[in-house]
């Protein structure tokens, strides 16, 4: 802790906290302590202590347990804007990811598929829904739509790996997508899926992705827990 630094000293500990729960060192489901004892191992005060732990609880990485204490929940999954899958980036980062396949379904392409795609609206296509996890906890609802014949694809294979690796194993080549982020208030139905309040603040993300040749292979309309999730990216002066 830098005493002599113009930061207050609960966000000096917050931060190392937070990542030290980023990287994995305080892993869900580890005890803190109670705040008399943090407070007396780092030579802080009790209130500087509390504040600390209180941003952290406030931003639902740490949680109170009565009789059980201060207890690490997860970090937060906090996602590169490039083209890969959410599966890829939650296992590189160690959040042990996991998929319930929801639904998997050949229907007829909606007006917005249909244009995505580049196909004509009615055309058949797959349709795969699945609830992605990190470390037991919903992260994000995921609908994808495919064009028909694209993948040979076993649900049990879905519920084992990501999109993208299958697509990449069986030869295509992605090369570029376009995509658009937003946000709104989750539905009741969708709040008891990810395991959120009705309200809750959401994170949604429409993508087109096109292979090496400039066809479209994929259109993913996605919901993610803002509580647990976030987007990063890089912004550079023109």
């Amino acid at each position: 802790m830098d005493r002599g630094s113009p930061v207050p000293l609960y966000y000096q500990l917050a931060q190392q906290l937070e990542a030290a729960i980023e990287r994995g060192g305080l892993a869900p489901g580890s005890l803190l302590g109670n705040e008399i004892e943090l407070a007396a191992r780092l030579g802080l005060s009790r209130p500087t202590v509390r504040q600390a732990i209180q941003s952290l609880v406030d931003k639902g990485l740490l949680v109170r347990r009565r009789g059980v204490g201060t207890q690490v929940v997860h970090s937060q999954v906090r996602r590169p804007l490039e083209l890969s899958s959410l599966y890829d980036d939650l296992e590189s980062a160690g959040q042990r990811p996991a998929t319930r396949l929801l639904s998997h379904t050949v229907e007829e392409a909606t007006a917005q598929v249909a244009a995505a795609l580049g196909v004509e609206e009615g055309t058949e296509v797959v349709h795969i829904e699945r609830l992605r996890l990190a470390h037991g906890e919903p992260v994000a609802h995921l609908r994808n739509h495919l064009p028909s014949g694209l993948l040979d694809l076993d649900g049990d294979v879905l519920a084992e790996t990501g999109l993208y690796r299958l697509m990449r194993t069986a030869g295509i080549t992605l090369h570029s997508a376009r995509q658009t982020i937003g946000a709104r208030a989750a539905t009741p139905q969708e709040a008891e899926l990810l395991g959120e309040p009705a309200g809750a603040p959401l994170l949604t993300m429409e993508r087109t992705t096109f292979d090496d040749t400039g066809r479209a292979v994929e259109f993913g309309s996605h919901l993610y827990r803002a509580s647990r999730y976030s987007f990063d990216f890089q912004l550079l002066a023109r």
